[in-house]
Parts: C-alpha cells; sequence; structure tokens
C-alpha cells in the first residue's frame, strides 16, 4: 500500500487567519547600532556630543574600579574568605550605560552579573562589600550567596539564581507603573541562555500584549555558562526573537559604552510614549570565567579569548579619552590606586563585623512565627550551645 504523502507547503504571504502581516509591526533592527568603533572613533557625533565629556570620565573611572574589585573578590574566594564569586569582566559597559541612561525612578531587575546598575545609581560600596562577605549588614541578612545583593532604595531588586525569574516580574512591574499613570520604566538584565528559559516568553508575551513600559536587556556573551550559543537557539542574533511577541528590537555593540547609552535611551523613549517594550541584544564577551566555580578553558580556545580581549570595552573607552586629551597613564595609575585602597578599607570593615543574628533565619516570612519553626530554631539554638556544632557564629 503506498503511504500518503503530504503537498509541500506553499506561503501566501498571509497570516493563519488569511490576513497580511500588520504594517505596523514596531521595527527590529539588526543593524549593529554603535556610536564609537573599536579603535575609539565616533561613528555617531550627533549623539556623541549629548553626553558630557564629564560624565564619559566618570563612567570610565566606576568601570576601571569594577574591574580592580572584581579582581580583588576572586583573590578573596582563592584564599578561602568568600565563598563564591562571580566577575563581569569585559561586559561593565552591559550595566554601567544602562544605568546612566535611565533616570532614578526607573525600576532595575539585575541578573548576577550588572553590580554596575547598583553601585552607579548610588548603594552604598559598604553594603555591597558586607552582602559578599555576609555579615550583620548584608542587605539580605546573610540569606543569600554573594553577588546575590538587593538595593531598595535605589529601586533595584534582588538578585536571585534561578536565571529568567526577573523577565515576568520586570513585565509585570511594568504594567503597574502603566496602570498608574507613571512615566517610569522597568529595566531587566539576562544571559542569551537565559532566552531559551519559558520565563522570557512569558514577560515578553506579557509585555508585548499589555504594551508595558519594559526594557528587557539581553547581555549576549556567547556562553551559558559553558554552553555557546548555537546550543541554545537556533537564531543568530536573539533580537531576532522580538518579532514573535509583536516589540521593538534593537541589536547594539555591547563593548560601546555611548552606543548602549544610546540604544536603552531610545528603548525608555519608546516606552515613555506608550508605545510598549524593546528587546534590546548588546553583544559582548564574558573575558572572565562564569564564576569562581568555573574553568572555561574546557570549553572555549585561547585564541578565541585573546580575540575579544583586543576588543576590550575599556581599552576602546581608554582611547577615545586619550585621543580627546582627557585621560593619561598617570590617571589611570591613580583610579587605579584608588580603587585598590577603597577596596581593601571596605573589607577590613565588613570582615570586622559580627555575623547575622540566627534569628534571620527565620524571620520575614510569618507575621508570627508557626510552632513548627519555633521547634526548629530551639533544636538550632540548642545544638549551637551543645559544643558539638560545626558552625560558630561570630558575634
Amino acid at each position: 500500500m503506498a503511504s500518503a504523502q503530504a503537498a509541500p507547503f506553499k506561503s501566501n504571504g498571509k497570516s493563519a487567519t488569511g490576513a497580511a502581516p500588520a504594517k505596523s509591526a514596531p521595527p527590529v533592527d539588526t543593524t549593529m547600532l554603535q556610536v564609537m568603533a573599536p579603535d575609539g572613533r565616533i561613528v555617531d557625533h550627533e549623539f556623541a556630543e549629548t553626553i558630557p565629556d564629564a560624565d564619559v570620565v566618570a563612567l570610565y573611572e566606576a568601570m576601571l574600579a569594577q574591574r580592580a574589585y572584581d579582581d580583588r573578590m576572586i583573590k578573596m574566594q582563592r584564599q578561602g574568605r568568600l565563598g563564591f564569586y562571580l566577575a563581569c569582566t569585559g561586559e561593565e559597559v552591559c550595566s554601567y550605560a544602562p544605568a546612566y541612561a535611565l533616570r532614578e525612578d526607573d525600576w532595575m531587575f539585575p541578573a548576577y552579573r550588572e553590580p554596575g546598575v547598583a553601585l552607579w545609581r548610588g548603594m552604598p560600596f559598604q553594603a555591597w562589600i558586607d552582602n559578599m562577605v555576609g555579615n550583620v549588614d548584608d542587605p539580605v541578612k546573610g540569606r543569600q550567596m554573594p553577588v546575590h545583593w538587593t538595593a531598595r532604595a535605589q529601586n533595584v531588586v534582588s538578585i536571585s539564581s534561578p536565571v529568567g525569574t526577573q523577565i515576568p516580574q520586570c513585565a509585570g512591574t511594568a504594567y503597574a507603573m502603566k496602570v498608574r499613570g507613571t512615566d517610569s520604566v522597568a529595566c531587566c538584565f539576562f544571559g542569551e541562555g537565559t532566552s531559551s528559559e519559558g520565563d522570557f516568553h512569558v514577560g515578553l508575551n506579557f509585555a508585548g500584549v499589555w504594551k508595558a513600559p519594559a526594557i528587557f536587556f539581553c547581555r549576549n556573551n556567547r556562553y551559558a555558562i559553558s554552553t555557546p550559543l548555537h546550543k541554545t537557539t537556533a537564531v543568530e542574533d536573539i533580537v531576532l526573537r522580538a518579532h514573535g511577541y509583536g516589540i521593538r528590537g534593537q541589536l547594539v555593540d555591547g563593548n560601546d559604552l555611548l552606543g548602549v547609552i544610546k540604544a536603552v535611551r531610545d528603548a525608555a523613549d519608546w516606552a515613555r510614549a506608550g508605545n510598549g517594550p524593546t528587546l534590546i541584544e548588546a553583544k559582548t564577551y564574558r573575558l572572565a570565567a562564569h564564576s569562581t566555580s568555573d574553568d572555561p578553558k574546557g570549553y572555549r580556545s585561547r585564541e578565541e579569548e585573546a580575540e575579544w580581549a583586543a576588543k576590550d570595552p575599556l581599552i576602546r573607552l581608554r582611547a577615545y579619552l586619550e585621543g580627546k586629551k582627557l585621560w593619561d597613564e598617570d590617571r589611570e595609575k591613580a583610579s587605579t590606586e584608588t580603587a585598590g585602597k577603597r577596596i581593601l578599607a571596605a573589607l577590613t570593615v565588613a570582615e570586622s563585623k559580627p555575623h547575622p543574628s540566627i534569628d534571620e533565619l527565620f524571620n520575614d516570612v510569618f507575621a508570627e512565627l508557626p510552632p513548627h519553626l519555633v521547634t526548629q530554631k530551639a533544636e538550632l539554638v540548642a545544638h549551637l550551645a551543645s559544643g558539638h556544632a560545626d558552625y560558630e557564629p561570630k558575634s
């Protein structure tokens, strides 16, 4: 018996309803947005002139300091003084530029590689270091691992380890802003691997339907820990996914400080005008390991790393500043030394502080502690007092 064969699929250029695709769909721009070329030359003078030189210098100093902080924290972990650390080396632009571009009343939902979002907005540096150590003044009260801070006063929401949870939270917050009639926006950050998670679909679909004033900032550093991009998605550019949600999309050079500022500002203007969300894909590279638990030598070549090291965003920005006579080697050394002294002073203070109270393990969930937790707390206190515990809180 001959098997039936399906007729080849032929597109009639129409949607499933028979109607032609809407011509008013938001634009998805896959042309790489750049304001500053890799050699530091300006290719969009009109926009570059809108950013004061003093601000560019301050942003460079902040990112240079961030690199010093990351270096020190990794050394701390290797010395056994931190349990974990995750650096943003090579990706500093992807947090400091959006923090600069947005307003203080906008809400930020970072992943774990965006320290600049909070530090640029004014999170006390000591509080950031206290979180790394997990002492009594840790903003999350010692309940999280290092690099999982929160900065409520700066409208920066706490970080979660499960990837993607911040995306629907951002969409919901943005919609709440719309309902309340404000012109604030919400911006969340995630890696390219997270764009294959269900939370990505939930958040972008909701925001697209309700035209929520949200910015979805995808930091494409090519690897989801050790998994390369081509093993997480079949699309070459993550920004193409904006088409599926009927939202605006913009591809940007993630190592271009001014380019990322422009991309985020354009997205914010679009949202504040009532046009809905934007998906931004910032192409960059993680120069460091994923975390102190990772060794990238097992999944990427030294040649690839060297190629991207030459594209270091700080090298590019320094070339630009030196070309304008705004920076030199003396300022570089002085700024690096200042950052080193700052972090050592903060660490000295942080390590001198006691651990959080055992009570913090049980607080902030129930208005009144239920009986089973009362029992557990009593058992823990007795165990610590017995002299047989492996852990002794520092008081």
